[in-house]
């Protein structure tokens, strides 16, 4: 080999050098190098001149070097150890500010859920004499003359689903619920107008009955309405809707459809309101007129709820825990169209009695299975109350007037849960 091609064989490995220490990690190693190193003879000579020079050396320059060393090392660990720890404050401090932020927040909470929780609802003192009031249809509960001064109420978000499954309570078995007498004191309040025997009180056929509809979500398959749109709640603001009985119903509407699918829709006229004041002695009157208008023009929709809050005593609370919320307790309302006095109201017809009682029923069995503290019972008073524009057709008291508006709203949800139980025809019978 020449003296020009061993030069220039030196110069292409100088080269390939410099490349490798140009590399980025782990490329540039210094021991990949040396593993590169290694493959070349001249370096063996190196490394063993190096050794040799080494031993040859005497035990107190050893001593120096191996401190020196030591010195060296230990700098390299004190300067990683306070790059570390200047990472660990910049996270600490960036940690503290976020964690002072949602203290800020959740202290804007929970001053949020200290609602007032003082008025009164003058009108509805006592829930015999409420029930009495819609047993005449004179219903004249009257507007909270008193409303609390409060600061936002908390935003409803969409419960995220969760698995619940059957924990009742009762015995739901066939022979239990075929025994009329524990079926009647398990399941139902008689009012003292009316009288049971007018209806045909049968758990087997109210569970036999199906009521899964026929008609998809491409068209309105379920009505809400309130013929009290002015019920109000212990800490509602005032002029407010979503602290009223509608702002409840706007929530049970945001269920149905963002998380069951069904296409809702919900009215929200106030047919309590004459003249700018309360006036309830035709709320059910002018309800029907108008909800028997957009069934006409809607007669896809298959379910109709009347959704109210009952006056009960003010020293009552109608609260029950569920999924670790506080939750108001319901009750379903069922007119029979008799009365002790009259016998059959023969100007209230209704030929649906029958259905609305099992689909009331259906419903509060779901409720008895997956929800056992959260119905009150099943209603059943003397007139007609609307129920017979469906046979799928309910009238809801949620809460009462000294529940929180939020626990109402919490009600909500696993009443669209039975609800949607009944609609698809699931766990009829044990």
């Amino acid at each position: 080999m020449t003296k020009v091609q061993k030069a220039f064989c030196v110069f292409l490995c100088l080269c390939f050098f410099v490349v490798l220490a140009m590399l980025p990690e782990p490329f540039s190693l210094w021991e990949t190098l040396q593993n590169v190193y290694r493959q070349f003879p001249f370096y063996y000579f190196i490394e063993e001149k190096a050794q040799e020079t080494w031993m040859e050396l005497d035990g107190e320059t050893l001593a120096e070097i191996g401190k020196r060393n030591g010195e060296y090392l230990g700098e390299l660990a004190e300067a990683e150890r306070n790059l570390e720890g200047e990472d660990t404050k910049k996270s600490d401090a960036a940690n503290l500010e976020k964690n002072s932020g949602a203290f800020e927040a959740g202290k804007k909470e929970n001053s949020t859920d200290k609602l007032e929780t003082n008025s009164k609802d003058k009108s509805n003192g006592d829930g015999t004499a409420d029930r009495a009031e819609k047993n005449t249809e004179e219903d004249t509960k009257g507007v909270d003359e008193e409303q609390p001064t409060s600061e936002m109420q908390p935003v409803n978000t969409l419960p995220q689903s969760t698995i619940v499954l059957p924990h009742p309570i009762l015995d739901l078995s066939r022979g239990k619920l075929s025994d009329y007498d524990y079926l009647m004191n398990n399941f139902y309040i008689v009012d003292e107008n009316t009288d049971a025997s007018a209806a045909k009180i049968n758990a087997a056929e109210f569970l036999a009955e199906d009521f899964s509809l026929s008609h998809g979500p491409l068209e309105p398959q379920i009505l809400i309405y309130h013929s009290h749109s002015q019920e109000t709640f212990s800490d509602s603001r005032e002029g407010e809707e979503e602290d009223s009985i509608v702002g409840v119903g706007n929530y049970l509407t945001s269920l149905l459809t963002e998380k069951y699918g069904y296409q809702v829709i919900h009215i929200k006229e106030a047919f309590d309101m004459m003249g700018g004041e309360l006036d309830r002695s035709k709320a059910y009157d002018y309800a029907c007129d108008y909800v028997e208008k957009v069934l006409e023009e809607n007669p896809s929709v298959e379910v109709v709820i009347d959704l109210h809050r009952d006056g009960i005593d003010e020293g009552r609370r109608l609260v029950t825990e569920i999924n670790g919320k506080e939750t108001a307790q319901i009750l379903f309302y069922n007119g029979l169209s008799y009365t002790n006095t009259q016998g059959q109201v023969s100007y209230l017809p209704n030929p649906y009695i029958q259905d609305n009682l099992a689909f009331s029923f259906q419903l509060e069995y779901q409720a008895a299975l997956y929800y056992p503290t959260f119905y009150r019972g099943i209603y059943l008073a003397g007139l007609r109350y609307n129920l017979h524009l469906r046979k799928r057709a309910l009238l809801l008291e949620a809460g009462a007037q000294t529940n929180t508006v939020q626990e109402v709203k919490n009600a909500m949800e696993p009443f669209a849960d039975i609800l949607n139980r009944v609609l698809k025809g699931s766990d009829k019978q044990n």
